[in-house]
């Protein structure tokens, strides 16, 4: 990878991760501030999204982590496995928040049930996501059996040798 694309990657990374603490930080002064008004349920929608920023910024620290392992070739290890599961944690519990925000907007929908349904899959949409970055992570664990294979072959030759 890189130095240009790692350091790009991580001015978005630092980016969005700021712009998910402003949002927090918004959605916290709400809280304390702003009254409830109208029929949509804003606690439980501001406290939602709290915790969905929450979710990005785990997203983007095992993503930093992981852009780290790879600029320093050590990736294919186990140790890169913990970081494609919080990735994978993060959309999981993403979809989990999104579909919360579907079932509390839903009451407000029989009208148009429509909208309920394409949130529905929204959510589904997310979900594979997390399957997709799931087959990576199972691509990754052959790509590691792969480097441990060869490394005991190396020594074996370097033994015959």
């Amino acid at each position: 990878m890189g130095k240009l694309t790692v350091r790009a990657l991580r001015f978005v990374l630092v980016v969005v991760l700021t712009g998910t603490v402003f949002v927090q930080a918004s959605m916290v002064w709400a809280l304390a501030t702003d009254p409830e008004e109208g029929s949509l349920p804003l606690t439980p929608l501001r406290l939602i999204t709290i915790l969905g920023m929450v979710s990005a910024q785990v997203a983007l620290v095992c993503v930093w982590r992981l852009v780290t392992m790879v600029r320093r070739g050590t990736v294919f290890s186990p140790t890169a496995f913990r970081y494609v599961d919080g990735v994978i944690g993060a959309i999981v519990g993403a979809a989990l928040l999104w579909f919360a925000v579907t079932a509390l907007n839903a009451p407000g929908q029989r009208d148009d049930p429509g909208v309920t349904v394409i949130m529905g899959g929204i959510g589904v949409a997310i979900l594979g996501v997390a399957l997709i970055v799931l087959l990576l992570r199972m691509l990754l664990a052959q790509a590691v059996a792969r480097d441990v294979e060869a490394t005991q072959m190396q020594a074996e030759l370097d033994e015959v040798i």
